[in-house]
C-alpha cells in the first residue's frame, strides 16, 4: 500500500507540474494554479509517507 501511495504522490507532482509549465505557457492563470494545487498536494502526500516510513518500526 505504502509503494501505491508514494507512486501516486509522485504521479500527482508529474502532472501538477506539467500544468504549471502549460497554464503559464499559454497565459492561463486558472490552469497554473490548479497544476500548482496539485503539485502541493502531491508533496503533502509524499511528506505523509516518509513521516509514515520514519515512525514505521523495523
Amino acid at each position: 500500500m505504502a509503494a501505491d501511495e508514494k507512486a501516486q504522490a509522485k504521479g500527482e507532482q508529474a502532472e501538477g507540474k506539467v500544468k504549471k509549465v502549460v497554464g503559464d505557457a499559454v497565459g492561463n492563470e486558472s490552469l497554473k494554479a490548479k497544476g500548482h494545487a496539485e503539485e502541493s498536494k502531491g508533496d503533502l502526500r509524499e511528506a505523509k509517507e516518509k513521516a509514515k516510513d520514519a515512525v514505521k518500526p523495523e
